[in-house]
């Protein structure tokens, strides 16, 4: 008996849509990245316990499992999980990681002031943010090239 999550494909899929899966997952590897950045921070600084960061934390381990999910179901084929990963994290998601950077330059910030007055963990952050975005929008734009669709429609 099949499911709606068995693999409608019986070939690879095509290397956009392989690539965009795995970008899906290096996104998931640096919002962990970041999420251990933010937690180290605040229980290091005492600016939070380990009980008021764990809502928190429990929400985005849920989130990047449920992308880790997606995205395979994406290599499988699957073209719900496709829609699913571009209208949430690829839209909402995008939004939620580029908002406050954003209303801090629209406010008067400048990226050389930012530069100047961080450390070496908000480099890293920094970083890490930065490429987590491109891995995001990479994998979007991947999951829609000509190959990615024709694979798609043919389920």
């Amino acid at each position: 008996m099949t499911t709606v999550l068995d693999n409608p494909r019986r070939t690879d899929p095509p290397p956009v849509v392989h690539t965009a899966a795995m970008l899906w997952l290096v996104a998931v590897a640096f919002g962990a990245l970041e999420t251990v950045l933010v937690v180290s921070e605040q229980l290091y600084t005492g600016a939070s316990t380990v009980a008021e960061l764990l809502p928190q934390v429990g929400i985005r381990l849920a989130v990047f499992a449920g992308a880790a999910f997606l995205a395979l179901r994406l290599k499988a084929g699957v073209n719900w999980a496709r829609w699913t990963l571009a209208v949430t994290l690829g839209v909402f998601g995008t939004l939620s990681l580029v908002i406050g950077p954003v209303q801090w330059l629209l406010a008067g910030g400048s990226i050389a002031e930012a530069v100047a007055g961080t450390d070496a963990m908000g480099l890293i952050f920094a970083g890490s943010r930065i490429l987590h975005v491109v891995a995001v929008l990479g994998a979007v734009t991947l999951m829609f090239q000509p190959r990615a669709n024709a694979y798609f429609r043919s389920a």
